[in-house]
């Protein structure tokens, strides 16, 4: 099918739908004022239906969701044995229907892993990625959609059962005002023709990705390479429920956070905005020549300019010239610490809050 966004003037459209419609910058500034949403095409959706499907779901994720009520949001992720970041998925329940928005990549095979996991326990799954889409932006821009389920994001707070590793004070994703809606085909093809006329402002995923990356929010199609542990980019902050029962990967969560380090840490970099070239993600980030880790995601923000997540050593030191690699030579960059050199065991000790840069 074709994507009816591709009506709107100035699309720049690829398999995942929407990558921008003209100006990324202008539609980032647009998203954060409320005036547009952002077309997710990049995100599926599954659906869970049936008695058991939140105490089921709560036995094998690292959320506490058995007791969700109607509306409330919250997110998972789904760990392999060793305590590895496999999935993640936004959640949200209606009182009948759990509804999960997932990398629309691994969508397929997220379900593919909830079926075998399912036994004979009363629990109904679904693809809706066919007869569904999600839709972003502000919260009071997604309620204007009447969509048939909204996601809330919870990120930076730190949930229930959660902790946070980033030392920032205030952290640059404390006004994030972000919420995900689930339209139908109808409503999707209504918004585009809303847009076409030019009576609906709308935003790329492009624009929704630098807003997220400025927030220091993680998310599984990018920070997880397969190794990737939830400490390494604090998303025990809103995806890990640390006095939850056993599940899948709790063994190595409790480990890391309570006795060791994660072998890696998430820091946020400054890219030099004088050129042009902006990495792609796997770039190799240099410490003094010597590769120390690699980008994650990259983007351009209409204020802070060229932005990046990078997932380094642990053991790099705070302050450390870095630069990072592209296909044109080096790239001076800038670091600031998300999650510290000394997350995990050490995590409970006290320290003073510490100014962001963006204060």
């Amino acid at each position: 099918m074709t994507d009816p966004f591709t009506a709107v003037p100035g699309a720049v459209v690829d398999d995942s739908g929407p990558v921008h419609f003209g100006s990324p910058h202008r539609e980032q500034r647009e998203l954060v004022a409320g005036r547009a949403v952002a077309v997710l095409g990049d995100r599926g959706v599954l659906t869970l239906a049936g008695p058991d499907r939140l105490t089921w779901l709560d036995s094998i994720t690292s959320q506490a969701v058995s007791a969700l009520q109607p509306e409330e949001s919250t997110e998972l992720l789904i760990l392999d044995p060793q305590g590895h970041v496999e999935h993640a998925a936004s959640i949200v329940d209606d009182g009948a229907t759990t509804w999960l928005i997932v990398d629309r990549d691994r969508s397929a095979a997220l379900l593919t892993w909830l079926t075998r996991m399912r036994f004979r326990l009363r629990v109904e799954l679904q693809d809706a990625g066919s007869s569904h889409r999600v839709i972003g932006g502000t919260a009071a821009a997604i309620a204007a959609l009447a969509p048939v389920a909204t996601w809330t994001d919870p990120w930076p707070r730190v949930a229930p059962g959660g902790w946070g590793y980033a030392p920032a004070d205030p952290h640059p994703g404390g006004e994030r005002d972000w919420a995900e809606a689930i339209v139908d085909l109808e409503q999707y093809a209504a918004l585009a023709n809303a847009a076409a006329r030019g009576e609906q402002s709308v935003a790329g995923r492009w624009a929704a990705d630098a807003l997220r990356v400025a927030a220091w929010r993680p998310r599984a199609s990018a920070e997880a390479d397969g190794r990737t542990l939830p400490h390494e980019v604090d998303w025990l902050r809103t995806a890990v429920h640390l006095e939850k029962g056993c599940y899948r990967g709790q063994e190595t969560v409790a480990k890391v956070h309570n006795l060791g380090h994660p072998p890696r840490r998430l820091i946020a970099l400054q890219l030099d905005g004088s050129d042009a070239v902006l990495p792609e993600p796997g770039a190799v980030v240099l410490a003094d020549g010597e590769p120390v880790g690699a980008i994650t995601s990259v983007a351009r923000h209409f204020e802070e300019g060229p932005i990046a997540l990078a997932l380094v050593k642990r053991t790099l030191v705070e302050g450390a010239v870095l630069t990072v690699q592209t296909g044109d030579g080096e790239v001076a960059a800038s670091a600031e610490t998300i999650v510290p050199p000394d997350a995990g065991r050490t995590a409970a000790v006290p320290r003073l809050p510490r100014l962001s840069r963006r204060r």
